[in-house]
């Protein structure tokens, strides 16, 4: 894969392979082309190269075939309008339903347990916008849980958020990367990334320089001086 925008090329000939129900972390410092990886694998940027899902082109698929299998947390929800947290969490079946068709009982019930499983129950009617920063990640991760898709991708969840919320984060992800989804976690706390990750990739200036696994990159001399203050 290679991308970037307009003349200036970000990535350069990227190739990496996530297995089927393993959890990847990717590291970087700021510039070094994560989101912009990001993005190309999302479509959202021009790129050259494949992108492929169980052997079929991303391209190939259909906004709602797509939304159907993956699922991508960004930085910000992009939320800007007063709606509840319980709506929020329903956008999730979105993939599922036809036009014009409405979440029913039974998936209002498991957007209920989703909320509470993230430790958001009791909030259901709660306005979104007032939520804390932290509080409105989980309740992304609550809209993920239900959403069902096979493979998950997130841009520094833990970002600008305070060390025991990280903590609740992080522990959502290992379960639900315990349900089988498959996780591309993109992030800067390298320490707590790669304690949780099944393989490790360290991204400088657009090119992968560094492939592990997780335990190997937490011990490498060049990882722990570049992102764990060692």
């Amino acid at each position: 894969l290679t991308a970037g925008y307009g003349k200036k090329t970000i990535l350069h000939d990227i190739s990496f392979t996530l297995e089927s129900g393993t959890m990847t972390g990717l590291l970087g410092s700021n510039g070094s082309g994560k989101t912009t990886l990001l993005k190309s694998l999302c479509g959202l940027l021009p790129h050259t190269g494949q992108v492929l899902l169980d052997e079929v082109p991303l391209h190939q698929l259909s906004p709602r075939a797509l939304a159907r299998q993956c699922s991508l947390i960004g930085q910000r929800s992009g939320i800007s309008i007063d709606i509840s947290v319980l709506d929020v969490v329903l956008m999730g079946f979105n993939a599922r339903l036809g036009l014009l068709e409405y979440p029913g009982k039974q998936m209002k019930e498991s957007a209920r347990q989703a909320l509470a499983a993230v430790g958001l129950g009791g909030m259901e009617e709660q306005n979104y916008q007032t939520l804390s920063e932290g509080q409105k990640q989980l309740c992304i991760l609550a809209r993920t849980l239900v959403g069902e898709a096979a493979l998950l991708m997130m841009d520094e969840p833990s970002l600008g958020l305070a060390p025991l919320v990280v903590r609740d984060i992080f522990s959502i992800i290992q379960e639900i990367n315990k349900q089988g989804v498959t996780i591309l976690l993109i992030e800067q706390n390298a320490n707590m990334a790669l304690k949780i990750a099944d393989i490790g990739y360290v991204l400088e200036t657009g090119r992968i320089t560094l492939t592990g696994s997780g335990e190997e990159l937490l011990t490498n001399d060049a990882v722990r001086a570049a992102y764990l203050g060692a």
